[in-house]
């Protein structure tokens, strides 16, 4: 029997999605199941975008350019110009989806045993997309009981060593909803400087800002324009992750070179994604505003309601519709899989991703799990009270 690829032996199981096929078991019994473990958004994609769907008027469904569309691109600029970011059309790439954009740009920059930093916890397939072009992801831990705060310079620094190539951060973070202020963003901007590094910046949840104070591009940082490498993607912001249409932006003239080969490799993004995506950039400051005053309505009551319940804990997120909690529990991953394989309340249950999954540190985030506040305020009551109860019966409960 031939044996795998030692890369597909390394690859991490998803932690948002490892846990589906006991979600689907519950399912079939009859239980109705909270799902909070994924960002995916509930509420509508704009009809501006729907509408253009409907009414393709094509002979042929073609491929599009490598880069992308060109009016889908120059559209894109207009957008990014109305949060100061500011870029030319040819900066912009269009891939298929945020991931992508974060494989391409790793597999440009990165070669094998090349290192990145990353803050942890982070988005775990990072992970993945470093063992596909086998670099290595070297975390710097955050914490809970700092709410997550980018660690010290010093903590970066411990880790810089001449295979260091870069630093990814997440602005607003997934899974902890942190918002990097703009101190912190100065302090990376000085490391990227002093060690010549690559920035990786994801933004695409930079639509939800919580705190009041504008909005900080890694683009908004002087003197490292060509350093940085932003990923974004309109999955979120447009409640279209199903399109897969992202960017990767970058003003570095060879990494752009470098990018369109793997751009030219995989032929070319969805067209019809990017049709859904060019009209949607015209949705209107409504549009953009109720889903914004939605997701802050239930940022408050999901946090109000987790800290209400005994030995739960989560700082309050800054920006995108995630937050990181600890529970007064053994083991996350194991009650998550108990929530889903053995307890049902009145025929409910939750579904949450075990946070351990976003981290490497052995032992990290073992309490712990991430929550996305995906659902309207009447689900997230009723998760939150079956949530109350699958604590109270779980037999790994830990108790002070």
């Amino acid at each position: 029997m031939p044996s795998i690829s030692r890369r597909g032996m390394d690859m991490p199981q998803s932690p948002i999605r490892k846990l589906v096929p006991y979600c689907d078991e519950a399912k079939k019994r009859g239980v109705k199941v909270y799902q909070l473990n994924i960002g995916q958004p509930d509420l509508p994609t704009p009809q501006v975008g729907l509408d253009a769907l409907k009414t393709i008027d094509r002979a042929t469904l073609e491929y599009s350019p490598s880069e992308g569309l060109l009016s889908l691109r120059k559209k894109l600029k207009t957008y990014y110009d109305r949060f100061n970011i500011n870029v030319d059309v040819d900066d912009i790439i269009i891939t298929a989806g945020g991931s992508e954009a974060v494989l391409f740009a790793f597999m440009a920059c990165l070669d094998p045993g090349d290192e990145i930093i990353v803050p942890e916890p982070a988005y775990a397939n990072y992970m993945a997309f470093a063992i596909s072009c086998g670099a290595k992801i070297v975390t710097v831990p955050s914490s809970i009981e700092s709410g997550f705060a980018l660690p010290s310079v010093e903590e970066f620094e411990k880790l810089i060593t001449p295979r260091t190539k870069g630093i990814l951060i997440c602005n607003p973070n997934n899974p902890t909803g942190y918002l990097y202020t703009m101190k912190e963003m100065i302090q990376l901007r000085d490391l990227v400087k002093k060690y010549d590094l690559f920035l990786f910046s994801d933004e695409v949840y930079r639509e939800f800002c919580y705190t009041g104070a504008p909005y900080i591009s890694a683009f908004h940082l002087p003197d490292i324009e060509e350093k940085v490498v932003l990923i974004d993607s309109v999955s979120k912001r447009y409640s279209e992750c199903g399109i897969r249409i992202g960017a990767i932006i970058t003003k570095h003239e060879e990494l752009k070179q470098s990018i369109m080969k793997f751009c030219m490799a995989r032929l070319s993004p969805p067209l019809l994604g990017q049709i859904v995506a060019e009209a949607s950039i015209d949705a209107d400051r409504d549009y953009m505003l109720m889903n914004y005053n939605e997701y802050v309505e239930r940022r408050k009551f999901l946090i109000d309601g987790l800290n209400r319940i005994p030995g739960c804990y989560s700082p309050i997120p800054m920006g995108a519709f995630y937050t990181v909690a600890s529970l007064p529990v053994d083991d996350a991953e194991k009650f998550c899989r108990w929530c889903l394989e053995e307890f049902e309340y009145e025929k409910q249950t939750v579904f949450l991703a075990p946070a351990s999954g976003f981290y490497t540190t052995p032992g990290a985030g073992k309490n712990e799990v991430r929550i996305a506040y995906v659902l309207k305020k009447e689900d997230l009551a009723a998760a939150l009270k079956v949530l109350a109860e699958a604590l109270k019966a779980y037999p790994g409960r830990k108790t002070d």
